[in-house]
């Protein structure tokens, strides 16, 4: 079993910054691959950043390529995800997600059984 806990979010004005942090335990951390997924309410949550397990290989949605970018720490069993230029409909409650180690990037939130409490990440002036 994977524990995942998230902290960082917060309340920016369009244009600013937060770093969310993932503190993962219960498993060796270099084992997992790790995403970041958001969730708006009356939506499905949606893959915002991924990462696999040797962190070499990353993949970003669309909407955030350029102003986010996900990275781990595997001497501190922790994955974040930087976000820069910050709009309003970034606003939503974020979620850290981990799976077991796979080759590739995982991008459906079903390939992910561990999954944070969520942060709630608002972008208004």
């Amino acid at each position: 079993q994977v524990q995942l806990v998230e902290s960082g979010g917060g309340l920016v004005q369009p244009g600013g910054s937060l770093r969310l942090s993932c503190v993962a335990s219960g498993r060796t951390f270099s084992h997992l691959n790790m995403g970041w997924f958001r969730q708006t309410p009356g939506t499905e949550r949606e893959l915002v950043a991924s990462i696999i397990w040797s962190g070499f290989t990353t993949y970003y949605t669309d909407n955030v390529k350029g102003r986010f970018t996900i990275s781990r720490n595997d001497n501190k069993n922790t994955t974040y995800l930087q976000m820069n230029s910050l709009k309003p409909e970034d606003t939503a409650v974020y979620f850290c997600a981990a799976a077991p180690v796979r080759m590739q990037i995982l991008t459906e939130s079903s390939d992910y059984p561990y999954w944070g409490q969520g942060t709630q990440v608002t972008v208004s002036s």
